[in-house]
């Protein structure tokens, strides 16, 4: 049966990030303490693309592929290579930096530049910032920072809960009960990550984490009763501002002229943002206990996760027994029932 939701939006993507802001977010929510080297408008400058980049090959006079749109790294081998010139040489070597319009350039493992060269990239209109952390590490951060920034991303219609560690999504058409499901879960000791509107994000290449709006955030409508914040109401154990997508799972009434997956030996897939989801069709009727399925769901997920397939291994136990059977039926040519194996249930 065919999802009734739509995955497949085309996934929206930050153009940019000024370097005033890059500046800001690196040294406040990523903890880089980062040193201003001079004093120019950072605000003009843009970041506009996720990678970063060492201008070795530039510096050495090499810039038909320079790609000086990314933030420029200067690092150990950089510096030793410019302070090894005469200072007419390094300003000529350090002047293939400055025509181009680099977002800034970061100088790691508290290197330093010249007076003259500092000057240079203040003319230039290039922000310089110095820092003590190493290379390796610095360019882990960056790159890390701007990866998130420039992530893939799109906003769905749903409840998101964390559900023994496993990601949830629950999606449906408008007041089939998500809200109310995802309540209950938290009643039960779960927690809640987003409701009403999630926001996908795809980091990496296969990992997609759910959290809530700004405006939003863990406030809830309950029909009938209104907005309620979870957080207030049953404290800070109850919610999570980010997991990882694990499994989505879509409600819908029950209807008795479908078939329904009785097995699960056959998994289904959502494509979401290029990431495959398990995804779990669940059809519902009143008084059927959703939150309990809901958990189990989880829990099921957690024992493949783990290698233990119970659909498998219940198809295996099958195969066993009807070749056991037919076994005996051919050793008795036919004339015995086998109706030893409900004789000795003594239970």
């Amino acid at each position: 049966m065919q999802s009734s939701i739509e995955f497949n939006k085309k996934p929206l993507k930050k153009n940019s990030i000024s370097v005033a802001e890059f500046y800001n977010q690196i040294s406040l929510k990523m903890g880089v303490a980062l040193e201003r080297l001079n004093e120019v408008d950072m605000s003009k400058r843009k970041v506009v693309e996720r990678d970063i980049h060492r201008p070795g090959l530039a510096l050495a006079g090499f810039t038909n592929l320079f790609t000086y749109k990314r933030v420029q790294i200067f690092g150990n081998t950089e510096t030793r290579f410019l302070n090894h010139l005469s200072p007419s040489k390094r300003l000529q070597a350090f002047e293939n930096i400055t025509k181009f319009k680099v977002p800034c350039i970061c100088l790691t493992d508290s290197n330093r530049l010249d007076k003259p060269l500092i000057d240079l990239a203040t003319q230039a209109g290039i922000p310089v910032f110095r820092t003590e952390i190493p290379t390796t590490k610095f360019i882990y951060l960056v790159t890390d920072f701007l990866d998130d920034h420039f992530a893939p991303h799109q906003t769905y219609h749903g409840s998101m809960v964390d559900v023994y560690g496993i990601g949830m999504l629950l999606v449906g058409r408008s007041g089939i009960g998500k809200s109310e499901i995802a309540l209950d879960l938290v009643e039960r000791g779960h927690r809640l990550v987003a409701d009403d509107a999630v926001v996908l994000t795809r980091k990496g290449e296969s990992v997609l984490i759910g959290s809530g709006t700004n405006l939003v955030g863990h406030f809830m409508e309950i029909r009938g009763l209104g907005i309620i914040d979870v957080q207030a109401m049953f404290g800070v154990r109850a919610i999570r501002y980010q997991k990882r997508l694990e499994v989505v799972v879509e409600l819908f009434e029950w209807d008795s002229n479908r078939e329904y997956d009785r097995t699960g030996l056959e998994p289904k897939f959502l494509n979401i943002l290029g990431v495959n989801v398990q995804h779990v069709q669940l059809p519902i009727y009143p008084g059927k206990n959703i939150t309990v399925i809901a958990e189990v769901i989880a829990l099921n997920y957690l024992l493949k996760h783990y290698g233990y397939d119970a659909a498998k291994v219940f198809e295996q136990r099958l195969a066993e027994k009807i070749a056991a059977q037919s076994g005996y039926r051919q050793r008795s040519n036919g004339a015995q029932r086998s109706v030893e194996y409900f004789e000795h249930d003594f239970e």
